[in-house]
């Protein structure tokens, strides 16, 4: 891993197209701007690792929507438990 110092104002690059701006340091975070191509996904780690998540679960062939439910604000659980199907009654 490089390890790099930067200033509020100061940027790294990667290769020609990838700029990382440090924009504020304050209370123990640090803004980060990026310029990037629009065709790169950018995600924060945690949002990323639920993406892959999701994905090898749904080529394991798991129930996607199950999947997808427990990520889900509760609002949207209550709706796909108020779909009108009881599997107690199956």
């Amino acid at each position: 891993m490089l390890v790099l110092t930067r200033k509020c104002g100061e940027s790294i690059r990667v290769a020609d197209e990838i700029v990382f701006t440090i924009l504020e340091c304050a209370g123990g975070q640090v803004r980060v701007g990026i310029t990037a191509p629009p065709q790169l996904p950018i995600h924060r780690e945690e949002v990323y690792l639920r993406i892959r998540e999701e994905n090898l679960a749904a080529a394991r062939g798991k129930d996607t929507l199950d999947v997808l439910l427990k990520s889900a604000p509760e609002e949207l659980r209550k709706i796909g438990s108020d779909s009108g199907e009881n599997p107690e009654n199956e």
